[in-house]
């Protein structure tokens, strides 16, 4: 019973998966959401609204902050779970 949930999830997962692809913009389109006004507002006012020298920078610390810190949270928690598992008894 476990095998059979286990292969009809995947295949759920791996379906949502493939759909969401389908709906993603054509590569290399100049009307792809990627070359929008934000990028163009990045470059345009990143240093000036920042004050960081580093476009990239001023993105990930003060525009994207919080994605920034959100994401290195999920990534400490899974740390600490594989650490946690992986322990050994004594």
């Amino acid at each position: 019973m476990r095998k059979v949930t286990a292969i009809c999830l995947t295949t759920l997962i791996i379906a949502i998966l493939l759909i969401g692809v389908m709906e993603l913009p054509e590569f290399g389109n100049a009307d792809n959401p990627a070359d929008n006004y934000v990028m163009k507002k990045y470059i345009e006012d990143g240093v000036k609204d920042t004050g960081a020298l580093n476009i990239v920078t001023g993105i990930i610390l003060d525009y994207r902050a919080f994605d920034t810190f959100a994401e290195a949270t999920v990534l400490f928690t899974g740390a600490i779970v594989v650490l946690t598992v992986l322990k050994k008894e004594e």
